[in-house]
């Protein structure tokens, strides 16, 4: 959650050719991004999450959206990802999956495919 109170103005371009425009209040910020993630509810306005390089630091806002930044290391994301994992149900969810076939490793591919699915949906 972003501890500024006010929304910026965003603007993102991307390209099928790779690489993005990325403005927060008309500043480019693109460079210092490695990924970003825009996501809006129906009870919330927009939110973007920028992803920064390795080293990066400061950036000034004001705008239309809640921008959030975080390291481009996702693998606290990850983390809290299986943490949030009930071990219950997912022994449940697997156990009832039509795709096990009986071959060596089913069980792991079951539940690998379970976790795949349920990120997807996150």
């Amino acid at each position: 959650m972003s501890t500024d109170d006010h929304v910026r103005r965003i603007r993102i371009t991307a390209s099928d050719q790779g690489g993005a425009v990325i403005e927060v209040d008309g500043r480019d910020v693109a460079g210092a991004v490695e990924a970003y993630r825009l996501t809006q509810t129906v009870e919330e306005g927009p939110e973007l999450t920028l992803y920064m390089r390795p080293g990066w630091q400061g950036l000034a806002y004001e705008g239309v959206g809640e921008v959030l930044t975080e390291p481009a290391d996702l693998r606290h994301v990850v983390i809290d990802f299986l943490d949030a994992v009930d071990w219950e149900r997912l022994d449940d969810a697997v156990l009832a999956r039509e795709d096990l076939d009986g071959k060596p490793g089913e069980l792991t591919r079951g539940m690998l495919s379970q976790l795949r699915e349920w990120a997807a949906r996150a």
